[in-house]
């Protein structure tokens, strides 16, 4: 590896990290990322005084132009957008990992921000960029940007949950709410809900999902207890295998048939550790990240 892949190969974390919280699948990202790359192969590196900078500032580009050229396709998706889940670990004090700013709650509110202000947020509150640095990343003034931010922090403040609770709480209702879903067991799932917990599905048309919210504890309950009893895309319920795993920095749950990934499950949480939310992403060209079981 010469001196300029060293570079890139050091900074190649928070490239990815930074795209896929822009635009919120690991696919675009990992394009963005390497377009970034062909980008910093042809620059004039001579002239480069801060890489990181310049390579932030190559990969927002790129999202942003993404983001945008894709912002049709997510407006006439059939059935509910859900953001790509990626498998997530490691050194959980690292920025680049944080876990709320990846978590689906957080994904699915950056979603409702303009291109512009979900750059201008991720670059400002997840990874402590100055207001002079993201004019620099995304052609705009600082002024324009301050302006920008402050509009998406109230938006984000105003959208996502106000309280969650802890990390051990939500670790153990998770694997509660596994042992009652795989087997079967609607109380079980029922003491787990808030009565009015709401099931988003995605199957992009591509798998039958749901094409509404599914609201309310008791047809949630039925919704997963099923699961273990008939057959579900095809896969019969004893070939089906269900498995914990870290999800967008928090517990989720993995459903797999013998050749493929078929499904993910992530949570929100209340303050008590009921469920309120439930995101089901079967869309089987999202699965493809989880599918790699690569680390981000």
């Amino acid at each position: 590896m010469n001196a300029d892949e060293q570079v890139f190969h050091e900074h190649r974390r928070l490239l990815f990290a930074v795209a896929y919280r822009v635009l919120g699948t690991a696919a675009d990202a990992e394009d963005v990322v390497q377009d970034s790359w062909l980008k910093w192969s042809a620059a004039e590196r001579s002239q480069v005084l801060d890489p990181k900078a310049y390579l932030t500032r190559i990969v927002s580009n790129l999202a942003l132009e993404r983001l945008r050229s894709t912002r049709h396709q997510r407006e006439t998706y059939v059935g509910p957008w859900l953001p790509e889940p990626i498998l997530t670990g490691g050194d959980a004090s690292d920025a680049a990992m944080d876990a709320e700013s990846v978590s689906m709650a957080m994904l699915v509110v950056l979603e409702t921000l303009s291109p512009l202000e979900r750059a201008v947020f991720v670059l400002k509150e997840v990874f402590g960029f100055s207001y002079a640095e993201i004019g620099e990343a995304v052609d705009r003034s600082e002024a324009a940007v301050r302006q920008v931010g402050h509009r998406a922090r109230e938006h984000v403040r105003a959208q996502r949950p106000r309280f969650t609770a802890d990390r051990s709480s939500r670790e153990q209702a998770t694997r509660r709410f596994f042992d009652a879903a795989t087997g079967g067991d609607v109380n079980a799932l029922m003491e787990l809900l808030s009565p009015d917990v709401t099931l988003w599905t995605d199957g992009g048309g591509k798998v039958r999902q749901a094409l509404r919210p599914v609201v309310g504890a008791s047809t949630v309950a039925s919704w997963f207890a099923a699961m273990g009893s008939v057959t579900y895309q095809g896969v019969e319920p004893g070939d089906m295998r269900a498995a914990l795993a870290e999800i967008n920095g928090g517990p989720g749950i993995v459903f797999s048939a013998p050749d493929r990934v078929i499904a993910t499950v992530t949570f929100d949480f209340d303050a008590e550790g009921r469920i309120v939310a439930i995101h089901n992403v079967a869309n089987p060209d999202k699965l493809r990240a989880v599918a790699e079981g690569t680390l981000h």
